[in-house]
């Protein structure tokens, strides 16, 4: 682990020429390294989140996470905006790919990149990095308790992973936990 790393708040132009909010840890490294782009979990772009992301700098990556709702609330808290995105139903998933290509490439031009990009993601954050990698050109994609991955989400405008997956650009792992959720006394 290294204690040399940059964090801070960017803002970058996105695949539709939006600018859009980002968190930014970065390692102090004399070689090359692999990039993440974190997806936050559905209660949004907060404290937790960006932790994850220093984690990854700490361990020898470049990470980023890019603020998912910045487009319809970007002065908002991150719980408003929660709420929001919630409201409306989510953000889209033609705008999620959209992020985390334009994120993968900013990872990708960094001056000690070495051109190889994954993507994680939590609880929604899960489904969407399978989506992203269904959809793009990444390295390594880890969805950590993704809902409606290997099964379609009734009812919903989402669009069903299940028949994307034969798209997966790269390798991919997932975390998942039983359901139903074990009571404490079964663990």
């Amino acid at each position: 682990m290294t204690s040399n790393l940059r964090a801070e708040t960017i803002y970058f132009d996105s695949y539709d020429d939006h600018s859009v909010e980002a968190y930014l840890a970065t390692t102090e490294s004399d070689h090359k390294v692999g990039g993440v782009v974190v997806i936050h979990h559905f209660p949004g772009y907060d404290e937790a989140t960006k932790e994850i992301v220093r984690k990854f700098a700490a361990n020898g990556y470049n990470a980023v996470c890019v603020n998912l709702y910045y487009r319809e609330s970007p002065d908002a808290s991150f719980d408003d905006a929660a709420a929001a995105a919630r409201a409306s139903g989510g953000v889209p998933d033609d705008q999620l790919v959209g992020d985390v290509g334009a994120a993968a490439k900013y990872l990708r031009a960094l001056a000690n990149s070495n051109q190889k990009v994954g993507v994680i993601g939590y609880c929604s954050g899960g489904r969407q990095s399978v989506l992203a990698a269904c959809s793009l050109n990444l390295d390594a994609a880890v969805d950590c308790y993704g809902a409606f991955v290997v099964e379609s989400r009734p009812e919903s405008t989402m669009t069903s992973i299940v028949d994307l997956l034969p798209n997966l650009s790269c390798r991919s792992s997932a975390l998942r936990h039983r359901r139903p959720v074990p009571s404490p006394e079964q663990t």
